[in-house]
């Protein structure tokens, strides 16, 4: 999670993404739709390009757009949720909802190797990273040798 919320979790990226996701993909679309000043969608979707999570599309001569990579498309499903907690949870009434086949979205969790919904009941770790179980770093024993 630390990884992704490095590259992704900026205050200005998340939202930035959300418009691309909207089909706001121009810069004076994103800049005003986050409200953000100028010059910090420009320093988010710079770094989000070089990133590899957008990609920017020449329109125009010397005009481009924002779009989504594969890795970036790979986020939807985190925005969504993000978006779906955020309007049960954190907004009153939220200004917009996402709809899909005409019916508000209630994202769900399915593994795509079995096709079976997720639970937190079902997940497992399982460490990876040398010197570290599921708990922590492994204690380390000092060993004193003998005079």
């Amino acid at each position: 999670m630390a990884a992704t919320l490095q590259v992704a979790g900026d205050r200005w990226s998340l939202p930035a993404m959300r418009e691309i996701l909207f089909g706001n993909r121009r810069f004076s679309q994103i800049a005003r739709n986050t409200g953000a000043p100028r010059d910090r969608p420009a320093v988010r979707l710079k770094s989000l390009v070089a990133d590899g999570i957008l990609e920017k599309r020449e329109y125009q001569a010397t005009r481009f757009e924002y779009h989504l990579t594969e890795a970036g498309r790979e986020l939807l499903p985190v925005l969504v949720g993000l978006m779906t907690w955020g309007d049960r949870w954190a907004a009153d009434d939220p200004p917009m909802v996402l709809e899909h086949h005409g019916h508000r979205i209630r994202p769900a969790m399915v593994c795509r190797t079995c096709g079976q919904a997720i639970s937190d009941d079902d997940l497992h770790l399982v460490s990876h990273a040398p010197g570290w179980t599921i708990s922590g770093p492994e204690a380390q024993t000092d060993t004193v040798q003998p005079s």
